[in-house]
């Protein structure tokens, strides 16, 4: 992790930026550059910063401020998101960042649709470097943001049929297993609405180090995957092993009866964008030469796309030859950032 200050740096800059820009396009530059500094690239991350800065949106203006006697009616109400961020501040600087978190999780837990699951994986990756690191100011803000996002942006799914002949499969079969809906139209919101069953997997788990496992299972699946599968959709499809990875991130954080439900919140994120995004059938793909994780990072980074930084993220977490390829995959398959 970087102790450069560098990312403190770059984390100050954006936080006079909103989570999101014209209404509905999540800002991305947290997570990537965090990113970047967890890999040992701290020193690219103001020069990347500086081509993507012209995306941001200055931050917004709150409505009304959010308290406990009435944070059930802001919540999922994309007008809050500044009433959001600054509530999290001010709990976060009155207690210790794990209390908050522990708090907050299964509240927030239903509703990490929302947001096209943006909001969970700026957690993840804010919880990664607290984890790893000292808990400075700008680090414990950045968790704000990524939980006032989630709060502003929760969205629940509902009325899904759950489809048997999964549940104990890998979590390859099962993501094989999920129907890609018919109307392939619309963006996340309009597509999420058009999922109605997914197969049930990992439900009969009970024991937290089960859920771990196989949300680690999962993570690699769903990397794996997008190697044959992201010419569905280059961009979403990243989704489906992003944001169960920033669930995986942030188990060490929470108490462990919370470990079993966060499995099962993943599995319904990744299966539910494979539904929306993947293609009717896969494509074989073999990797341009065989390079180590930190080559494929350093790939990443030239090519500056802010899912291939964090698709890459997420291979380099994998760590197998499959993922890496998914990630180089992900980089011919994407527009770099210019």
């Amino acid at each position: 992790m970087d102790t450069t200050g560098i990312l403190d740096e770059a984390l100050q800059r954006l936080h006079r930026s909103g989570p999101e820009r014209l209404g509905r396009l999540t800002n991305h530059a947290p997570m990537a550059v965090e990113a970047l500094a967890a890999h040992g690239q701290a020193g690219s991350v103001h020069r990347w910063l500086d081509l993507y800065t012209r995306r941001l949106e200055e931050f917004p203006s709150g409505v009304e401020p959010v308290t406990a006697a009435n944070w059930r009616v802001a919540l999922g109400d994309s007008r809050r998101a500044a009433d959001w961020i600054n509530y999290f501040g001010r709990e976060l600087s009155e207690r210790s960042w794990p209390e908050v978190l522990t708090d907050w999780w299964p509240r927030l837990l239903p509703g990490l649709y929302g947001g096209s699951t943006h909001p969970v994986i700026r957690v993840g990756h804010a919880a990664r470097t607290l984890l790893a690191s000292e808990s400075t100011e700008p680090r414990l803000v950045e968790l704000a943001h990524g939980l006032g996002y989630w709060a502003a942006r929760y969205h629940p799914v509902a009325d899904l049929a759950l489809r048997p002949g999964a549940d104990s499969a890998a979590a390859a079969t099962a993501l094989d297993a999920v129907t890609p809906i018919a109307e392939r139209d619309g963006g996340f919101p309009d597509r999420l609405s058009r999922v109605t069953e997914l197969p049930v997997w990992g439900t009969a788990v009970t024991d937290p180090n089960e859920a771990h496992r196989r949300l680690t299972e999962l993570v690699r699946a769903a990397t794996h995957r997008y190697a044959t599968h992201g010419h569905g959709e280059a961009t979403m499809l990243v989704h489906a092993a992003t944001a169960p990875n920033a669930v995986l991130r942030t188990l060490p954080a929470l108490p462990q009866v919370m470990w079993v439900p966060s499995l099962r919140a993943a599995w319904t994120a990744s299966a539910a964008v494979t539904a929306m995004y993947s293609p009717h059938g896969p494509v074989e793909y073999t990797a341009p030469g065989t390079f180590t994780a930190e080559e494929v990072f350093e790939r990443a980074v030239a090519h500056g796309d802010e899912h291939v930084i964090k698709l890459t993220d997420t291979a380099v977490d994998v760590g197998d030859e499959q993922a890496l390829a998914a990630a180089l995959r992900s980089i011919e398959l994407s527009g770099p950032l210019v």
